[in-house]
């Protein structure tokens, strides 16, 4: 159901969800549809995005098929989702890697092959094979502005990326003029999308992998949040120790970007293969093929991002570092380039959704 028909469908099935209402406790979802009458584009957008995938209204759903109405939220919000990040997207050739997972393979892979493929051109063997010792070790491989000229660009183009996406979210799921929200609100969402608050669906955890309610994806979910977010704090402190204090890496096992590194390294790599078991085990009915191939894409990516991290530290006084050090860096120029256009977007369109739900909790309910 490509395009407009996504959009159609979800309205018919949020509007008998609408008129049924045996779900309305379990999630944001569900209070926010009783809010409205009909479901216009910016509404379907708007709930998709709020939407946790918890599962727990497919499986306590009376309609799903067989049944003639054939309800089944998680999926066409899915597919919503999907559109949303594919339409919000820029440039758009770039954007159909959201309906494609090769398109975003393709960069993802083929940036990484570039990185390693340079290396492999203009590090002399000497240096790549051999020992480094002592501070600046890791530049003796690869040059520090080789190592960092590229990293800002991809950074802030992915910023731009979303900040557009995260502008049209807000302007085209705005329900009425005038609303306004205040710190509180503010607060409030950043607590539940930060705690993952909507992933314990509607009480004793999400129906994941089967139909027995389980905390299991909340627990990796939150290994590979909390620890990307302690790997970006690592990488902050290296960047302070190196450029501000002027102390040359790699750092002792005891310094702040050493325990932050691995501890985030740590809790991603836990984290990106226990999603990734649980996803291949999960019940498919609920699910969008497109969502779940992105799904593994970014996983996979971020999981060996956060492996050859790990193992660079391990073997960085050895010979086999330089080698090591060419596969991380390419790892990470690949998840860069291929951030902007992955999975990495729902985290900025979900936390809109729940300031948007904690705003429209406090206004008058002008569409019952």
């Amino acid at each position: 159901m490509p395009g407009l028909d996504v959009i159609q469908e979800a309205g018919r099935q949020l509007v008998i969800c609408n008129a049924c209402r045996y779900c309305e406790g379990y999630c944001p979802v569900f209070r926010a549809i009783e809010t409205r009458r009909d479901f216009k584009q910016g509404d379907v957008f708007y709930l998709s995005n709020l939407c946790h995938d918890c599962r727990a209204c497919y499986y306590a759903c009376m309609y799903t098929p067989p049944h003639e109405f054939a309800i089944n939220i998680p999926q066409i919000l899915a597919e919503s989702r999907v559109e949303t990040y594919w339409r919000w997207s820029w440039p758009a050739f770039l954007g159909r890697a959201y309906k494609n997972r090769n398109v975003t393979v393709f960069l993802a892979a083929g940036m990484a092959l570039l990185v390693a493929a340079l290396a492999l051109v203009f590090i002399p063997s000497e240096s790549l094979f051999a020992a480094h010792l002592g501070p600046g070790a890791f530049y003796e491989v690869v040059p520090y502005l080789a190592m960092v000229a590229g990293a800002p660009i991809l950074f802030f183009y992915g910023i731009a990326v979303w900040l557009r996406g995260g502008a049209r979210f807000w302007s085209e799921t705005r329900s009425a003029p005038g609303e306004r929200g205040n710190w509180k609100m503010l607060t409030t969402a950043l607590g539940a999308a930060f705690g993952l608050e909507y992933l314990k669906g509607g009480g004793p955890g999400c129906f994941y992998p089967d139909e027995r309610p389980s905390s299991v994806r909340r627990f990796y979910h939150s290994l590979t949040f909390w620890g990307f977010l302690s790997d970006f704090v690592s990488t902050t402190l290296a960047f302070i120790y190196q450029d501000i204090f002027h102390i040359l890496p790699p750092y002792s096992l005891t310094s702040g970007p050493v325990i932050f590194g691995v501890i985030g390294g740590v809790a991603l790599i836990i984290g990106t293969c226990g999603l990734i078991y649980f996803k291949l085990q999960s019940d498919r009915a609920p699910a969008a093929a497109t969502a779940s191939g992105m799904d593994y894409v970014f996983l996979v990516t971020l999981g060996l991002t956060a492996l050859t991290g790990m193992l660079t530290l391990i073997f960085r006084d050895t010979a086999a570092m330089g080698s090591i050090l060419v596969l991380h860096l390419a790892c990470i120029a690949g998840l860069f380039i291929s951030a902007p256009y992955g999975k990495f977007v729902h985290a900025i369109y979900r936390t809109l959704a729940l300031i948007r739900y904690e705003i429209e909790q406090e206004q008058p309910h002008r569409h019952c």
